[in-house]
């Protein structure tokens, strides 16, 4: 069963920031994940991606997950966890003594709507609220819900960077071969290391950083 969006309460996206940041740092000091006792709502087939962020510049430490729900939730927000802080190309692997000046976020994202040819999919494109997967032939990239919001882009703007998150040109969500997924998801982040666990409200954000209503 795969589990829903709606369902998630503010106490489960706790948990999973939680277990996501034990588990980052039960792997860089110990070598080994942590052994935890899951809700039984987590054990559902969940796709999730973790995020790092430096404290309190909140620039990207490592971001990595999946997009399709293949795996019970929490596991997977284990083993992103890990990949987040170890494997993510972008960056070298995080240390134990980075573990106090970084915050851990947790997305949980939703419900898959296609759209082919992905053009067709700009007029429901909702900053705060969608996320974006382009896809043709090899090329495949995804883009998460609050990146637009941090970015302060549009929804073309947006479309176009997730073509070029995927190595293609900005301009290859015109064209007739390819998708772009849509899906909803939900962000629960850190205030500070180990601190406070909040949902972000990405349409306030969006509205007050950026100056624009959606």
């Amino acid at each position: 069963m795969i589990i829903s969006l709606d369902e998630l309460t503010h106490e489960d996206g706790e948990f999973l920031v939680r277990l996501a940041r034990k588990t980052i740092e039960s792997y860089l000091t110990a070598g080994e994940l942590p052994r935890v006792e899951v809700p039984e709502k987590l054990k559902k087939l969940g796709a999730a991606f973790v995020t790092i962020l430096t404290y309190p510049e909140r620039e990207l430490r490592g971001c990595i997950g999946y997009v399709e729900p293949v795996k019970p939730l929490a596991q997977t927000v284990m083993e992103v966890a890990v990949a987040a802080a170890t494997q993510d190309p972008r960056f070298p692997p995080m240390s134990p003594g980075e573990l106090d000046h970084v915050v851990v976020e947790v997305s949980v994202l939703g419900d898959h709507t296609p759209f082919r040819p992905a053009r067709r999919a700009l007029p429901y494109i909702r900053i705060g609220e969608t996320g974006i997967i382009i896809r043709r032939g090899p090329f495949s990239g995804v883009l998460l819900p609050e990146v637009p919001v941090e970015y302060c882009w549009d929804p073309e703007t947006f479309i176009a960077e997730t073509c070029v998150k995927a190595g293609m040109p900005p301009d290859c969500w015109l064209d007739e071969d390819t998708e772009a997924v849509l899906y909803r998801g939900r962000t629960w982040t850190e205030v500070e290391p180990r601190g406070e666990v909040v949902e972000r409200d990405l349409k306030r954000e969006y509205a007050e950083r950026c100056g624009r209503s959606v």
